[in-house]
């Protein structure tokens, strides 16, 4: 069986008429025109959320943490983004309230971020940085499904990759942003101006969502195989076990993000490097950051057209990408962490568009939402445990960082190889 974007939900999916398109309907604006402004969304979101994680690290030691501290905390944050998606996608599924998962996520994360603005002490902070994370969570699920619908008709890796370009484009204005806003008036007000662009995404955003209520009227109808989903795929099943009928394939690869994700870096760890070492003043961080996101972009829109060309095989470039990239960024000078950044800038924009765009093809159409949310808790627990584990052997066994993180990225391409044997001859998916 070919790649499995197939099947549209029948009439026992939960929420079927929630947002539910009329047969045959079709959407008030082209699938490119939805991925742009969707994108653009992403663009004004990124702005808020990337320019306060660029800062992260840093602001969080002139609170008093030290690098195991930054280490979990950021680790707390991407594994909450990512860990919490295992209830928001089965719940959106079950919902089929997309937009709302959608719309709730954004709001939760640009009304944190500027409230690091406030006088909340260390634990407030703390708790600040993982709440932002807990928004990506609760959208994303939602959101990937609906951008995977509206792909289907030009390409999902070229539809991600094209998101996540415009994405980091805010990836790269926002740390700009804040690096003015921080060496102005310190970090309050660096946190603070991050409310306009949040306010920006919350209209742009219900906007899109009036014009076209339901992306699924996208999908190729001709692709559509009703079959595909037996009783697995019925709602008394979904309801006890809401992880049947993935695939093996599936997990496959989601075993492959665990091991990837687990000896790669967060930018936090790698930002207090770079002060904690004295390569750079904390006003420069953001400038950095914001160059690593520049590379994301040009990464993620090679990756994805690649991708739709040659299936699973072109991921081999993420372990490479973020083994060496890791490696380089806790190094002692200057040039070879930037170097790092830049690379770990490169295996970010692999992982944020190829990565999902792949589990769109790797179950069937009505499980996307489960399957984006059950996908991320995996590798996000991954990088739960790989943040916290790179954060005690940089304070405490700096010379064990380097042959750790090679290591576990050697494993990847091991598991990446095993998730691929799984696929067909061509390098397409099956389930």
């Amino acid at each position: 069986m070919a790649s499995a974007n197939a099947s549209e939900p029948t009439g026992d999916t939960p929420g079927a008429g929630a947002e539910r398109a009329t047969s045959g309907s079709a959407a008030a604006l082209s699938p490119w025109r939805f991925i742009m402004v969707f994108g653009v969304v992403s663009l004004l979101a990124d702005a808020v959320y990337e320019g306060a994680r660029s800062i992260t690290g840093p602001f969080l030691g002139s609170l008093g943490a030290g690098a195991v501290l930054v280490g979990v905390v950021t680790g707390a944050g991407e594994a909450a983004g990512l860990v919490l998606r295992l209830v928001s996608g089965p719940a959106a599924e079950r919902s089929g309230r997309y937009w709302g998962w959608t719309i709730a996520g954004y709001g939760l994360t640009v009304v944190a971020v500027p409230a690091l603005a406030l006088p909340v002490g260390l634990a407030g902070a703390c708790a600040l940085v993982v709440a932002e994370r807990v928004g990506k969570a609760t959208r994303s699920p939602a959101k990937d499904t609906l951008l995977s619908h509206a792909g289907s008709p030009v390409g999902r890796g070229t539809a991600f990759a094209v998101h996540e370009a415009l994405d980091q484009t805010g990836a790269f204005a926002g740390p700009l942003l804040v690096a003015a806003a921080v060496a102005w008036h310190g970090y309050g007000l660096g946190f603070g101006i991050l409310a306009l662009p949040g306010a920006a995404v919350l209209i742009v955003l219900v906007w899109l969502a009036r014009r076209v209520p339901d992306p699924r009227v996208y999908e190729d109808t001709a692709a559509r195989i009703p079959a595909e989903i037996p009783a697995t795929g019925s709602a008394a099943v979904r309801r006890f076990k809401p992880l049947a009928g993935l695939g093996r394939v599936f997990w496959r690869y989601a075993v492959f993000s665990a091991v990837t994700m687990a000896g790669f870096a967060t930018f936090g760890l790698i930002g207090f490097h770079l002060v904690e070492a004295g390569l750079m003043r904390p006003q420069a961080v953001p400038l950095v950051y914001a160059g690593a996101m520049a590379v994301d972009a040009v990464a993620a829109l090679a990756t994805g057209r690649l991708f739709d060309r040659w299936g699973l095989r072109v991921l081999v470039a993420l372990p490479v990408l973020a083994g060496t990239g890791t490696a380089l960024a806790f190094a002692g000078s200057l040039g070879p962490v930037l170097a790092g950044a830049a690379l770990w800038g490169a295996a970010m924009g692999v992982q944020e568009s190829t990565m999902r765009a792949a589990v769109a093809d790797l179950v069937p159409a009505a499980r996307r939402p489960t399957a984006y949310g059950a996908f991320a808790a995996v590798y996000g627990t991954a990088w739960l445990i790989g943040g916290a584990g790179l954060g005690a052997l940089y304070g405490h066994a700096h010379a064990a960082l380097v042959p750790v993180v090679v290591s576990v990225q050697a494993i990847a391409l091991a598991a990446l190889w095993w998730a691929v044997s799984a696929a067909e001859p061509d390098g397409t998916t099956t389930t």
